[in-house]
């Protein structure tokens, strides 16, 4: 992994200060310790490992962060040990979002996401998704290399 000040690519840097801006917005982080890229392609997402030194005893130290032409989301490390699980989490949860929007039913339940919870919305995540799951983290994707 590379760390944040060392990727030379601006946009993929200008992903990881959007990671860490993004754990900082949270009421439970006080602040962001450190971000390294774990893999990225500039133009569409970025995955980051972060460290941070949490508000609260009970928030994980690290975690990772998705960000790019799509809604940001944290997950925690212990159900993903590699950018790739971390993608394929942030896949799932996101799903689990688009399916709540698309019935009609409570986002109580789901992943936040920024943005009006319309059909519109739905669609157009459900589609980035797709791209991920079948370009990105599909077996034959192994060739893909990080933009850094």
């Amino acid at each position: 992994m590379i760390p944040a000040d060392r990727i030379q690519n601006r946009e993929v840097a200008e992903y990881a200060a959007e990671a860490a801006q993004f754990l900082a917005s949270h009421h439970w982080c006080r602040s962001v310790v450190s971000t390294h890229l774990a893999w990225a392609v500039a133009g569409v997402l970025g995955v980051f490992l972060c460290r941070l030194v949490p508000a609260r005893a009970e928030v994980d130290d690290t975690l990772w962060v998705v960000v790019g032409d799509l809604p940001p989301a944290y997950l925690v490390c212990d159900d993903a040990s590699d950018w790739r699980e971390a993608l394929d989490a942030y896949i799932y949860e996101m799903e689990q979002w688009v399916v709540a929007v698309r019935s009609g039913s409570s986002l109580d339940d789901v992943i936040p996401v920024k943005v009006d919870p319309t059909v519109e919305h739905a669609d157009m995540l459900d589609s980035r998704l797709a791209f991920i799951r079948t370009r990105i983290i599909a077996d034959d994707a192994e060739d893909i290399e990080s933009d850094t």
